[in-house]
This record gives C-alpha cells, structure tokens and sequence, in this order.
C-alpha cells in the first residue's frame, strides 16, 4: 500500500500542464514585440520650421574644407596657422564677426574639428557650420 502512495506523488509530477506557460510566453512575446516599436517614436517633438533670416554679408566669412581636404577662404587655400593668422587680423576689424564652416561631408570629423580650432585660435567665438538641408521624403 505504501507504493501506491509513492506512485500517486510521482504521477502528479509528470503529468505537468505546460500549455499555460507556453501560453504566457507567447503572450508576453507579442505584447513586447509591439510595444518595442512604439517606444522609439513615444516621445512627441514638433521640429522647428526652416524659416531663417538673411545673414548680413559683412559680418559673415565662410572657411571651406573641400573633398581634397583643402582650406578654403576667401578662395585662396590656407593651411590651418595662415587660417589663424588671416582671421585674427579680421577679428581686430570687426570684433563682432561670425565664421561659418562649410566642409564637404566625405571628410573626416577630425579635420572639420581642426579648421574649427583654427578659427577658435584666431579669437572668433562666434562659429557656425553650414549644413544641407535635408529632403522631405
């Protein structure tokens, strides 16, 4: 008789439903599988227009690095030190003056940074970088 009792506990051990816990698993797949999506986009930003004003001409100088990695202002190609010494003796003029970066985009980040520091070195805290506007899919 004691082993009818032994058996009865180790038939209820094997004789575990699993279908709920499958069940659960998929369930909680599907919940994450759809809500993982929304959480990128779950953040409401309104971006601002593109409605800029006219930039004054005097006060604006634009330094080009091109795609062959030349310095670029006024038209002439400078290396980095004649880009400093050329900007400061502007900055004495107009102490006010903004210098925009235009560099091509196949260039690498450290290159764009060290025309920034040129300008920077001349004394011009005003710097801007031009970019393309991006198309509306």
């Amino acid at each position: 008789m004691a082993r009818q009792k032994q058996r009865s506990q180790l038939s209820a051990i094997d004789e575990i439903n699993m279908t709920p816990l499958i069940d659960l698993t998929f369930l909680l797949l599907i919940i994450f599988m759809i809500t993982a999506p929304l959480l990128e986009y779950g953040v409401d930003v309104s971006p601002p227009e593109m409605n800029a004003e006219t930039l004054d001409e005097e006060d604006n100088h634009v330094v080009s690095l091109n795609n062959q990695g030349d310095i670029l202002f006024d038209k002439i190609v400078l290396t980095p030190d004649e880009l400093t010494a050329k900007l400061e003796a502007l900055y004495m003029q107009k102490k006010d003056m903004t210098v925009m970066v235009r560099a091509d985009g196949d260039r690498p980040y450290r290159e764009v940074m060290a025309v920034m520091k040129a300008v920077k070195n001349s004394g011009i805290s005003n710097i801007s970088l031009i970019t393309q506007a991006e198309s509306v899919k």
